[in-house]
């Protein structure tokens, strides 16, 4: 899966417009270039919602987005979740630096800890650094989880195999001859 920069989205995809939507493309493009509007990914999406997006799903998007968190859903759900609900507020993403503040204040602390000191300069290097983080905690889990499993198993077996204790001081060393409680000189 390949992530846009802000930067790239819109080209590519006006490029993809066609029928209707090409044409109330050209409708705005003139109108930016009228205004003298710059042609960002935040104005296209911004012209685009409003052209297409209630404003109901817009506000319920976006209080979504606002409270978007990673929760039990794997770092790639998440991104997807954040990344589509992202369409709808492109004015709280305006630089790729926020896009990716915004991103990690929903992960789950355990790995927004393991990233705080990492250096993240585009969006999909964010997102690459936090599965990393997630999939080696999941192989620590894993292993803590083996290990446990192990020695719960070798202790049961244990308990099965070895000979009751006798009491302090009994068991070791056996004479023949001698039974154990039995006393020993005659006294």
């Amino acid at each position: 899966i390949y992530t846009l920069s802000l930067h790239d989205a819109l080209p590519i995809s006006v490029f993809q417009l066609e029928g209707v939507a090409r044409s109330w493309w050209n409708v705005i493009r003139l109108k930016w270039e009228r205004e003298q509007t710059p042609r960002t990914w935040v104005n296209f999406m911004r012209e685009f919602n409003a052209k297409y997006v209630p404003p109901l799903t817009q506000e319920k998007k976006k209080d979504e987005f606002i409270r978007l968190r990673q929760g039990t859903q794997t770092v790639t759900e998440y991104e997807s979740q954040f990344t589509w609900l992202s369409k709808f507020t492109p004015e709280l993403i305006v630089t790729e630096q926020r896009r990716i503040r915004l991103f990690f204040q929903g992960l789950n602390v355990e790995i927004q800890k393991d990233l705080a000191v990492a250096q993240h300069n585009t969006f999909s290097d964010a997102v690459e650094k936090a599965q990393r983080v997630e999939s080696a905690r999941l192989q620590v889990r894993n292993f803590q989880a083996k290990k446990r499993d192990i020695s719960e198993s070798s202790l049961e077996q244990g308990d099965k195999s070895t000979a009751p204790k006798l009491g302090r001081g009994v068991g070791g060393v056996r004479i023949p001859g001698i039974s154990r409680g039995a006393s020993q000189g005659g006294s």
